[in-house]
């Protein structure tokens, strides 16, 4: 063998031998996080979101297997207003991972820099299961979607620094891409509205007191109007004068319920979902956004 041939079989050798560069493991405890992390990261990230996104938030099997995602974590994100309280902390102990810790650069708390909605004045056991911090379902608003991203890709960052410029290069992509929904998403929303100004469309959500406005943070970025309120049982119903339109249903509620209210009422049920995956063609955060619009326009019709 020429001496070229040894240099360059040499050099093949050691090439093979090279350890290719790890991508980052990131573990989110919800599916939205999961998803707009999804969109920051992309193929430089391995990304597990601990809840499924047909489940209850507060109440997430916390199973073993969840122990060794987090210990393995390079990046924890979880929203850090109190939703995740009843099962989260218990895995951290056991997973004794430093590396996402609260203050350290692998660990992202969604809430940071938000003003959250529904601080109570008072909070007591009389209460019940209340989030002191405030209503802690935010990201389905698409404005404080922008600032969650933000947070991860700073984050992402951070941690890995060679790839930072990628990260913040899709981090402008999703603001983009947010930026150019909002008008479309507002405009369908409140197609049906222009036409009777002034008139309040009311919606029931059936879900427990500290679920029971979660998505008003939905109806204040797509709606950006005063139209949208959430009446949180069923004596609202018989409210003199309430004109109750759509009844909102998330996939762990009983949609029987919903059903029985809505032919006393005369209002429409509406599946709504406020993770991605949740329904139906809504595997990333901009897609359910289409979809939660899509279908609230189609019942305010």
């Amino acid at each position: 063998m020429k001496p070229t041939k040894y240099i360059f079989a040499a050099a093949l050798f050691c090439s093979l031998c090279l350890p290719l560069q790890a991508k980052l493991n990131v573990v989110a405890t919800l599916p939205d996080f999961a998803s707009i992390a999804q969109e920051i990261g992309g193929d430089k990230i391995d990304i597990t979101a601990l809840a499924k996104a047909t489940e209850d938030p507060h109440f997430v099997d916390a199973r073993p297997s969840f122990v060794v995602k987090l210990r393995e974590a390079d990046v924890l994100i979880d929203g850090g207003a109190e939703l995740e309280i009843g099962w989260l902390p218990p895995l951290l102990q056991n997973a004794r991972n430093p590396k996402i810790e609260v203050g350290k650069p692998g660990r992202v708390q969604a809430f940071e820099g938000i003003r959250l909605m529904n601080v109570p004045a008072n909070v007591t056991r009389a209460a019940g299961d209340v989030h002191a911090m405030g209503n802690p379902h935010f990201a389905v608003d698409p404005i404080i979607a922008k600032a969650i991203a933000q947070h991860i890709a700073t984050a992402f960052a951070a941690v890995d620094p060679p790839n930072a410029a990628a990260y913040q290069a899709n981090y402008k992509t999703f603001e983009a891409t947010i930026n150019a929904k909002l008008q479309e998403w507002g405009a369908k929303l409140f197609a049906g509205q222009r036409s009777e100004p002034g008139r309040l469309s009311r919606f029931v959500g059936l879900f427990r007191a500290p679920l029971r406005i979660q998505h008003r943070y939905f109806s204040r970025a797509e709606a950006g109007h005063p139209a949208f309120t959430f009446a949180p049982d069923r004596s609202d119903c018989a409210d003199e004068g309430a004109k109750i339109k759509v009844i909102l249903v998330e996939p762990f509620h009983d949609r029987r319920i919903a059903e029985k209210v809505a032919s006393a009422t005369g209002a429409k049920v509406v599946d709504f979902a406020q993770f991605p995956g949740g329904l139906p063609g809504t595997d990333t955060y901009v897609k359910l956004i289409d979809t939660l619009v899509s279908r609230l326009a189609a019942a305010l019709k």
